[in-house]
Parts: C-alpha cells; structure tokens; sequence
C-alpha cells in the first residue's frame, strides 16, 4: 500500500530518499529516511515518550520512571488516590499493559525503568487521535467499543475499540498534540498522536505512533477518505524536496503492484 500511495518501489539498498521500514540485519538506520531514526526509536519506546515529554511540557497522566521495585512501591505509597497502570515499554496496542497495586506484580523478566503512568477513569472509555504529517495535524478521530460490546480499560483497536469520525478538534487537543510530536523528533515528517479529556476537562497525551522498523500506525480506519488524505499528504511530503512528483498535477495511488 505504502509503495503505492508514495510511488516508490520496495528495495533492499538505500536510495538517499527512503521511507524506511526495515533496513536489515546488522545494518544502520540510513540516512536519507523521511521518518528520523531517533524519531522512530523514541516513538518505539514508552520510556524514552515519557522523558521527551516531561522535558517538553506536555500535559500527560502522571506518568514516573522508575528504576526499582522500591521506587515503585514509593510512588503507589506516596499517590493512593491514583489508580497506577504499568506499561509494557515498547508494546503497541495496549499489548502487556496491567494495573497494579505493588512491586510484587511485576514480572521478574520486565524492562526497566518501569513505566508507571496514572489511570485515568472514564465513564465511557475512549481515546482520540490526530495524525501529524510535514508540520500539519488532520484526521481528528475517536476510538470507542461499539455498543452492545464489552469494553475494556485500554481503548485499542486490537481489543476491538473502532474509529469513530467526524469531530472537530479542540485547539487545546491540537496544541498537545503538536507538543508531542516536536518533543519527540516527527513533527517535520510523519506521526500520530493518542490523546484523551481527562474529567477536569484537560486533553493529555498518552504517546505517540510512526511508521518504522518495530511498529506502523493503523491504517483499518473505517474511513476510505481520511485513509486517502493520509497517503496523499505523505506522498506529497516525501516528494517535495525533490522536485516534480511522479504522479503527475494531482495525487492518485500509482496502479501497478511493487515488485
């Protein structure tokens, strides 16, 4: 899909103007990737999201590093009006996330610091989402459990949360939004943010999301158009330092399959 919306072909060597997926085995980021490789591994890392953030003031649960399983304890001690959800560092979709009420819940195999961050409560679980691509935010979306289903704590589409469009962002969803991906090195290029309004009204940044060499950003939206505008303002992106885009005046995917 990706080839074909950029008009690019899949290849093994680097080109200078790469969207970079996997470099292989061994090898070096390249350096001519659309996406930065410390973007890429920064978005790939929940511990890293987490000091970018805090250095940057973005509003946030609030979310500790901690080195120990005493400086875990500490935190639950010292915050009992929290409800404390430790994260799996570099899962995606919610993938080993668990509440937990003391050090002795984690796993001995777990990665450090651990990633302790404050539950927020809602009486409908939802998360919102804006995409960011060369320095514009578009595609404000909320991922909600249809009804009629269970709904679980973490609000992915993997534990079945679906897409739900057609909502204005609020410029302080925006504001938090452009925060975080200028903190976390995609602001020029491409990434997504997942937000949430908290009870007191506030938007908060949960983390941020890219293409890259561990994860990719959803692309089953439900939403032909929102998809199409997604990969036309990439190819637009990836193409305009280089001159005359291959397409042609006006953006449309390229009809032949990459080999």
């Amino acid at each position: 899909m990706l080839a074909n919306a950029l008009w690019v072909d899949v290849v093994s060597e680097p080109t200078g103007r790469d969207y970079v997926l996997w470099p292989g085995d061994g090898r070096p980021h390249p350096t001519g990737s659309f996406i930065p490789s410390t973007a890429i591994t920064i978005a790939a890392d929940k511990r890293l999201q987490a000091s970018v953030f805090a250095a940057c003031a973005v509003n946030t649960p609030e979310t500790v590093l901690c080195e120990t399983a005493s400086d875990v304890d500490a935190v639950i001690a010292t915050r009992l009006d929290h409800r404390w959800v430790l994260k799996y560092p570099t899962g995606c979709g919610a993938t080993g996330h668990r509440f937990i009420a003391d050090a002795s819940e984690i796993p001995a195999d777990w990665p450090t610091p651990y990633v302790l961050q404050q539950f927020i409560s809602l009486e409908r679980p939802e998360v919102y989402r804006l995409y960011g691509v060369a320095g514009t935010l578009f595609g404000f979306n909320a991922r909600r459990f249809p009804a009629g289903t269970t709904a679980s704590p973490w609000v992915a589409h993997a534990r079945g949360a679906r897409y739900e469009h057609g909502e204005v962002a609020p410029a302080e969803a925006l504001e938090q939004a452009e925060r975080a991906l200028v903190a976390t090195g995609l602001w020029s290029s491409f990434g997504c943010v997942d937000l949430l309004r908290s009870t007191d009204g506030r938007w908060l940044v949960l983390e941020v999301g890219t293409d890259g060499i561990v994860n990719h950003v959803d692309r089953e939206l439900g939403d032909q158009q929102v998809l199409d505008e997604l990969n036309r303002r990439l190819a637009e992106a990836f193409w305009q330092p280089l001159g005359n885009p291959p397409w042609g005046r006006t953006w449309r995917y390229r009809t032949h399959q990459s080999t």
